[in-house]
């Protein structure tokens, strides 16, 4: 019996179809506070958190391409107010609206398990013995820091894993769900009981496993549009690869999704992959992505996994900021550049806060790529937004800041 052959969508569809779901193939404009900004939020599914503040954080970046109205105020006002997002793990640290904090009891529970083992062996010994004496200083005290708890401690400076004790406590509270982050101030994280912070009619909700299972799988592959079983398992990271390829043969056995191929950039292969029938019905009506130049922060959802970008994209992308300096190949810190449906290249810049510019050092464009007039003006209206979105006035540049392809 032969095997009908399976729908496929080339790679000009397949980047059109990534773009659209991550809200990066329409022209970045619009209201960005309150349920407008919310609305991107849940669009993308998280929004993820790093300390980085080369230009912005990767947080702020991330909603300021696709709303360039976008104000830091307004993200804080979602998070530490309204109480409409919360922040937790998804692959790493994320911003994640509030409505799917149930789902994340699966996350707390298999944390509790799993860490209170590795920790054991990888953090200084005795956390565990500190968590009750955490617990209750923040029930009586209430909301309090990681400078707050183990006054008595050895305080290190190993670097930012090296945590005393009661800040290991501290930390698992919050990945096992006890406590939650109520604000940040300098970017340091204020905790207290997940009760007094998550709203009551949602802290109480449990979903069961396979509720929460069926949850992360459906949503994952809506948001990317087609995806392998690990592609659907590695994006909440709330499920197991082994979860997430169980509930696609059972979807697939259901008629809930369908297999396709999914076409590479020139020398990769073609990838088989799941898709809702629907989205078949749906590939006509995509945008055609705008020819706008965006600058993107390096953690934006479209580039968390890098070898999905550069399957679709032809973009190899590595961060650097661990790299010794002699080694990089860019930058401590470089910015992919996107431009209509492709990746044309990364920029290395940074706000020069105390000299009122943000600095370009260099822009690397992707080999094969023509830097014209007309896209390096493009680049410089885009640049000139950051400078602005930074807080700067103005913006400068390296003598010799376009490099050869």
């Amino acid at each position: 019996m032969t095997r009908t052959s399976l729908p496929r969508l080339d790679n000009r569809q397949a980047r059109h179809l990534f773009l659209d779901k991550h809200g990066l193939a329409e022209t970045p404009k619009g209201s960005a506070k309150g349920e407008d900004l919310l609305k991107v939020i849940r669009q993308i599914g998280f929004v993820q958190v790093d300390s980085i503040n080369t230009v912005a954080r990767a947080h702020h970046m991330i909603l300021f391409a696709r709303r360039p109205a976008y104000k830091e105020a307004a993200l804080k006002k979602l998070l530490e107010k309204d109480r409409a997002l919360f922040e937790h793990w998804t692959h790493d640290a994320s911003i994640i609206p509030t409505e799917f904090y149930p789902h994340w009891h699966l996350h707390f529970r298999r944390h509790r398990e799993k860490l209170s083992e590795r920790w054991q062996k990888w953090r200084r010994d005795g956390f565990l013995d500190k968590i009750d004496g955490v617990l209750q200083q923040i029930t009586e005290n209430g909301t309090c820091t990681s400078g707050d708890v183990g006054e008595n401690e050895q305080r290190k400076s190993g670097g930012w894993w090296d945590w005393h004790p009661s800040k290991t406590a501290l930390e698992y509270l919050w990945r096992s769900g006890e406590l939650a982050v109520c604000h940040r101030t300098n970017f340091q994280k204020a905790y207290d009981l997940s009760e007094r912070v998550i709203p009551q009619d949602i802290h109480s909700i449990v979903p069961h496993e396979a509720e929460t299972i069926e949850w992360a799988a459906t949503n994952a592959l809506a948001r990317l549009g087609f995806a392998t079983s690990g592609e659907i398992a590695a994006f909440w990271d709330l499920i197991t690869p082994a979860e997430a390829k169980d509930w696609c043969q059972k979807a697939l056995a259901d008629g809930r999704i369908i297999e396709a191929e999914i076409e590479m950039v020139p020398g990769q292969k073609p990838r088989q992959s799941f898709l809702f029938p629907e989205t078949l019905d749906q590939l006509a009506d995509i945008p055609e992505p705008t020819s706008r130049v965006r600058i993107l922060s390096p953690f934006d959802p479209a580039l968390r996994d890098r070898k999905r970008a550069e399957r679709l994209f032809g973009f190899h992308y590595r961060i650097e900021v661990f790299v010794p300096e002699p080694k990089r190949q860019y930058g401590y810190y470089v910015f992919p550049v996107l431009e209509g449906d492709r990746l044309i290249g990364r920029i290395d810049m940074k706000a020069l806060r105390a000299e009122d510019r943000l600095h370009v050092r260099a822009f690397w464009p992707e080999p094969g790529l023509r830097t014209s007039k007309a896209r390096l003006k493009k680049l410089e209206a885009e640049l000139d937004r950051m400078a602005r979105f930074a807080g700067c006035s103005t913006t400068t540049f390296e003598p010799d800041w376009q490099r050869s392809a």
